[in-house]
């Protein structure tokens, strides 16, 4: 009896099938304590990543212990040829590699995504910014995981990373500006001084609404309805002015008007804040405001403000304003003045 127990163990089929039982048990179990102990850590948090990080995790943990525990059945087994024991162990390392690489994917993707909604003064990625990570994610990852495929697979890459390296640095003397392009795109992506739609002005003097934020450039509408594509290198190296930034979209309008010094202040104040309550263009708070700025050459100066909803209503607001104040001011007979030199001619005696 006990002879026949022994060559049943001492069979290479029955041995082999053993030890995969054994895998599998021992990858189940690691697998069940690293979700007891991970959970009691995750209980003591309020938010939820760290419940989606652990998620993430147990395929590539499981499978890795498997793997490893499987290689080791294929060394102690005696039947099995040197070349279907390396192939089968480079299958092994290839697939743990490929499951940790797409887990360190989604997670980097999870905590890019986490931090960019924490709140909107602390951001270091906008998520307009979302899909070029996104994309630069996959491409490192991608690299990184046939790099360490190929190592597993014992194929010495140093050859290859040194020609890419040659091959790179050509490209970039050939088009340094392209790439110089590519580059600010990046950071404008990431540092985010405006998004689609803004308005924005630039040194140069453009301003319009901001319809597409490229890799390569950048593309604003201007209030002649003409597209300006302007490279990112460009914009980089230039102030940029956000006329829709700020925690409002609002804009305030300054709109200066001059009087004769024969005019009742008290009257114009009135009529410049009416008027500017009752135009469909300003908002209703914050209230206008009239200042009394200084006593001009030729007339008192007057300052109103008020706010617009967005800073595209700003030349037919400023129309509209405008040519109330003048029909107003014709109706009371107060005078804008305009420039006026009193000569005086000395006769000779």
């Amino acid at each position: 009896m006990d002879a026949q127990f022994s060559n049943i163990i001492d069979n290479p089929i029955i041995k082999t099938g053993c030890l995969i039982l054994l895998s599998l048990l021992f990858a189940k179990i690691s697998d069940i304590v690293f979700s007891f102990f991970m959970k009691k850590v995750v209980l003591r948090t309020k938010s939820d990543i760290d419940d989606k990080i652990v998620s993430f995790l147990h395929n590539p943990i499981y499978y890795s212990v498997l793997f490893v525990c499987l290689s080791l059945t294929i060394d102690l087994s005696e039947q099995i040829p040197i070349s279907i024991e390396y192939i089968l162990i480079g299958v092994f390392k290839s697939i743990s590699i490929a499951l940790w690489s797409f887990a360190l994917f989604n997670i980097f993707i999870l905590l890019i995504k986490w931090y960019s909604s924490r709140s909107q003064e602390n951001k270091l990625f906008s998520k307009n910014a979302l899909p070029l990570f996104d994309n630069l994610g996959k491409i490192f990852i991608f690299l990184g995981s046939i790099y360490f495929i190929l190592l597993s697979w014992d194929v010495d890459v140093t050859g290859w990373v040194a020609s890419a390296g040659i091959l790179s640095v050509v490209i970039g003397f050939g088009a340094k500006d392209t790439v110089a392009n590519l580059f600010a795109g990046i950071f404008i992506m990431a540092d985010a001084p405006y998004k689609e739609g803004d308005y924005i002005n630039l040194d140069g003097g453009e301003r319009g609404c901001v319809k597409s934020i490229g890799i390569r450039s950048t593309r604003i509408m201007t209030r002649d309805d003409i597209e300006i594509t302007i490279p990112n290198s460009v914009i980089a190296n230039s102030k940029i002015i956000n006329e829709s930034g700020g925690p409002y979209e609002k804009e305030r309008v300054r709109l200066n008007v001059s009087v004769s010094y024969d005019s009742d202040i008290d009257k114009v104040r009135e009529i410049l804040f009416n008027l500017a309550v009752k135009s469909q263009y300003s908002c209703d708070d914050p209230k206008p405001r009239v200042r009394f700025r200084e006593f001009g050459d030729f007339g008192l100066k007057f300052q109103l403000l008020f706010w617009i909803e967005k800073p595209e209503l700003r030349g037919v607001s400023i129309d509209d304003i405008s040519s109330n104040i003048h029909k107003e001011f014709k109706k009371e007979n107060i005078e804008i003045p305009y420039p006026q030199h009193t000569i005086h001619m000395k006769k000779n005696t």
